[in-house]
């Protein structure tokens, strides 16, 4: 593994700090679906610090016991500060589960989710399509805030708003603020740009100053280091949330934490360093759930840790069908390890990367701020019962 250091911050950015919570460096990982699991939260804990957030958890389905919710809501005995995001359309219900989070200490801090642009949930008035009903959008952070009792900090995240003629973050910034939420993270982008594009850190300066008294978390397009301090730098926010820009890069979170502390940033792992960190993940991976789903669950990583080695098509193939410890460890056995870094080719967007959309909405959704009647009906089919994305 290379030993050379790249220049460090020239300062280092405070902690993040909010009552019940401190978040030292300012890094949130983002809620990925199937992706920030026990066991890729504690390989990421491995790398570096920060706050890590579990995978996107309906509050119906936890109110109600649904199996997969349980099993997302598990985190390791050692897992500190515990995070759950959840997705909710009904106050009522979010209340709930915010209260049970509470009573039966299950958390230690709750995120909304009002960012996702996935058309089974748009479609119904959910995601980033819900901050289009401010009254809604207030009810919701609102209870989710009383139901925490200032127990656990309740936080909000969301993106620009559905399109560029309906934008929603100021409006929808202000009053999470409002109505107490300890901080608003945002994703740069709109729905309608799905995750292509570039996102657009102007609009995080913007809420920033509209937010001067709130914690503001940037989210969009960190790949490296450095664009976490250049974000904080132009746009004046008070930390970063990263996700794809993670993904088969688990280190990232230990070069963030160098790149924000002031700190000689530690090096990209050389080849044998990167299949060293994807066997680890594996092996969390198994420990966490059985070698049976285990295994199943590495399949769909390897072709993030080991973009633009050259790895033969056997060996690629093979690693996205593996069953066990065993199969993995054969087929890493055939990897030529002298490889250098292949950067560029390694590094910048990586996961979902479609572009513009049009966004599914329920009809008629964006003829007014007020929620009507017909679509009182669209959102409660929204209340999915399923977490997970």
């Amino acid at each position: 593994m290379s030993t050379d250091l790249i220049a460090p911050a020239t300062a280092a950015v405070p902690a993040l700090r909010v009552p019940g919570l401190t978040v030292d460096p300012p890094i949130v990982l983002a809620p990925m679906a199937g992706i920030t699991n026990r066991a890729f939260r504690r390989l990421c804990r491995e790398q570096g610090a920060g706050l890590y957030v579990s995978e996107m958890v309906t509050a119906r389905a936890f109110v109600e016991g649904n199996d997969k919710t349980t099993r997302l809501t598990s985190f390791d005995d050692d897992e500190s500060p515990r995070s759950l995001q959840f997705y909710a359309v009904d106050p009522h219900t979010l209340a709930e589960a915010v209260r049970r989070v509470v009573a039966e200490d299950l958390a230690d801090h709750v995120d909304l989710n009002f960012g996702c642009p996935v058309p089974k949930v748009t479609r119904k008035g959910g995601g980033s399509a819900l901050p289009w009903k401010t009254g809604l959008f207030r009810d919701i952070v609102a209870a989710a805030v009383r139901a925490a009792r200032d127990s656990i900090p309740v936080t909000v995240k969301m993106r620009m708003g559905i399109d560029d003629d309906h934008l929603t973050y100021l409006d929808a910034g202000r009053v999470a603020a409002g109505e107490g939420a300890a901080w608003v993270a945002l994703h740069a982008r709109t729905a309608q740009q799905f995750y292509g594009g570039a996102a657009r850190w102007d609009a995080i300066a913007r809420l920033k100053e509209a937010l001067p008294d709130t914690p503001v978390l940037g989210n969009g397009d960190i790949w490296a280091a450095d664009d976490a301090s250049r974000m904080m730098a132009t746009t004046g926010c008070d930390g970063v949330v990263v996700g794809r820009g993670c993904l088969g890069r688990p280190w990232l979170f230990g070069q963030l934490a160098d790149e924000l502390g002031g700190h000689p940033v530690r090096p990209t792992p050389d080849l044998p360093g990167v299949v060293a960190v994807y066997r680890r993940h594996a092996e969390l991976l198994v420990s966490a759930f059985g070698e049976y789903i285990g295994c199943r669950e590495i399949r769909k990583h390897h072709a993030w840790y080991f973009k633009g080695f050259r790895i033969s098509r056997v060996v690629r193939g093979g690693l996205g069908q593996v069953s066990s410890l065993a199969e993995i460890d054969d087929l890493l056995a055939t990897i030529d390890l002298n490889q250098a870094h292949p950067e560029p080719a390694a590094e910048g967007p990586r996961g979902r990367t479609s572009g513009a959309r049009a966004v599914s909405l329920p009809d008629g959704w964006l003829d007014s701020r007020e929620l009507a009647v017909d679509h009182q009906r669209a959102l409660a089919e929204a209340e999915i019962a399923t977490s997970g994305g």
